[in-house]
């Protein structure tokens, strides 16, 4: 497996998880700490799909329903101040629970409390299998 190239690594396949909106306490203000705020995740999971589209056999793909429980359940439970760690976190559910792949996930913050700013902050972090 090629880990610098997800795509190549999977035969190119990936299932997208992308537009789940969440409600977090993250950032740096007490405030965003204590009422929260949106958040929108965005993930891709690298995974062969051959075997599932031939055979129609949900058990040889990724259950992408965990995924999102598993996002969920961390914005619930999150308090801290950056994106860079709330990311860090989601990540580390999302490979306890497949193991090592190649994941890319997105983390938006959509009304970041910036004064005259009207748009959405983000990182993208990226995982290789090992």
């Amino acid at each position: 497996m090629n880990s610098s190239n997800p795509r190549e690594a999977a035969g190119g396949d990936a299932i997208h998880v992308e537009g789940l909106k969440v409600w977090a306490r993250v950032g740096v203000l007490p405030e965003e700490r204590s009422l929260g705020q949106w958040f929108v995740v965005d993930l891709t999971l690298w995974v062969d799909l051959a075997p599932t589209g031939r055979s129609d056999d949900l058990s040889l793909t990724v259950d992408y329903g965990q995924a999102v429980a598993a996002i969920q359940t961390c914005a619930r439970q999150v308090v801290c101040h950056t994106l860079e760690r709330f990311s860090e976190q989601i990540l580390d559910q999302v490979e306890e629970i497949y193991g090592p792949r190649p994941i890319r996930l997105v983390l938006r913050k959509c009304h970041p409390p910036i004064p005259g700013f009207d748009g959405s902050i983000s990182v993208e972090r990226w995982r290789f299998a090992g």
